[in-house]
């Protein structure tokens, strides 16, 4: 596949991954090559990738976090930050983060901000990071439960995608990425929506058509808006609601935590519904999202006093401004609208819709 040039970086794919790592890090001669892992990357991915990467006589260090996104924390970067300065990093070291989004939302924020910023190298290792995270400059750690609440936009020198990777991942990590790719879908594109909705195995040989086409979506809207200003905006269609979800189960010991892609899942069914009610989305299209987010996604109970808790936690989300919530809807399957603001008692009633399903 050809590769894909972003603002200020590079998508390489597969069999040319690794000649272009090599070709960069003899090009550039880093004084040192750090790789951050994370505990699954460290036994499933780093020896084939290491077997791949030709570094010479430039001594590469390797640095392991615990793997989940209750590890994305600024404690963690801390102790990445120490580590760095123990083996002498300078501002020519490279470093590589070699995982799924949570490695590599941090590893970026951490390279990006130590000694002012450093060069780094994203390789994504699941699906999710594959499509989403590893794309588009947007680095960062959580702040106690709150998504992303820290962090720069900062793209590293290149991203490399080998899809050999996603043979590592178990089913439900595969599932979660899917749900960014379904949202790509509903933001931009009925028709690849409707490739997506009939897609049945994850597996498939035609993934990695999707995968890039995928890429493709999210690069064209970051190109345009690389600071989030406006058009990129759209990419947190479901995200509002689905990061209060995610923030709610993952800061509530009685909940069992759910993975991003599941909680956006969730974000994305409200949310479409509350189009219906606030922009005009239509009844059969809303259907059609339903029955393609559902047939792959498991309802989760959301009880009235969970609802309760996830509608405050609103008000910390990145695209407010002037304590006013701003929600991306969708006036139609391939047309999104922008700050839009929902009353409550709307977002209650698509609660009791999605627990109807």
């Amino acid at each position: 596949m050809k590769s894909i040039k972003t603002k200020n970086s590079i998508v390489h794919f597969n069999d040319n991954a690794y000649p272009e790592l090599n070709a960069y890090i003899k090009s550039t001669n880093p004084s040192k090559i750090f790789v951050l892992v994370d505990t699954n990357t460290h036994d499933a991915c780093l020896p084939k990738f290491l077997s791949k990467v030709e570094s010479g006589d430039i001594i590469v260090e390797v640095m392991e976090m615990p793997e989940g996104e209750d590890h994305k924390t600024i404690d963690i970067c801390t102790g990445v930050w120490e580590a760095m300065s123990e083996y002498y990093a300078d501002r020519k070291s490279l470093m590589i983060n070699l995982g799924g989004g949570v490695v590599t939302d941090l590893g970026g924020f951490v390279a990006s901000t130590y000694m002012r910023g450093i060069d780094y190298i994203n390789v994504p290792t699941s699906l999710l990071a594959m499509v989403d995270a590893s794309v588009g400059g947007k680095t960062g750690v959580d702040l106690g439960n709150l998504k992303n609440q820290i962090g720069v936009i900062s793209e590293g020198g290149m991203v490399l995608i080998d899809t050999s990777f996603l043979e590592t991942l178990p089913n439900n990590h595969m599932v979660s990425g899917y749900a960014e790719m379904l949202k790509h879908g509903l933001i931009s594109n009925k028709s690849y929506w409707n490739s997506l909705v009939n897609f049945e195995n994850l597996d498939g040989s035609a993934l990695d058509s999707m995968i890039y086409d995928s890429v493709i979506i999210k690069n064209n809207i970051v190109s345009e808006d690389p600071t989030e200003k406006g058009l990129r905006k759209v990419l947190n269609f479901g995200h509002t609601l689905g990061h209060a979800v995610e923030s709610y189960f993952l800061g509530n010991g009685d909940k069992v935590p759910l993975l991003h892609g599941e909680a956006i899942a969730i974000g994305m069914l409200l949310e479409s519904f509350i189009s219906t009610k606030t922009v005009g989305l239509n009844n059969k299209e809303l259907e059609e999202i339903e029955e393609g987010i559902l047939k792959t996604f498991t309802k989760v109970e959301i009880t009235e006093n969970d609802q309760k808790a996830i509608i405050n936690l609103l008000k910390y989300d990145k695209k407010n401004s002037h304590g006013i919530v701003n929600f991306v809807l969708l006036e139609a399957i391939g047309k999104p609208k922008i700050d839009c603001e929902v009353d409550n008692k709307i977002i209650f009633e698509a609660f009791n819709h999605y627990n109807s399903y």
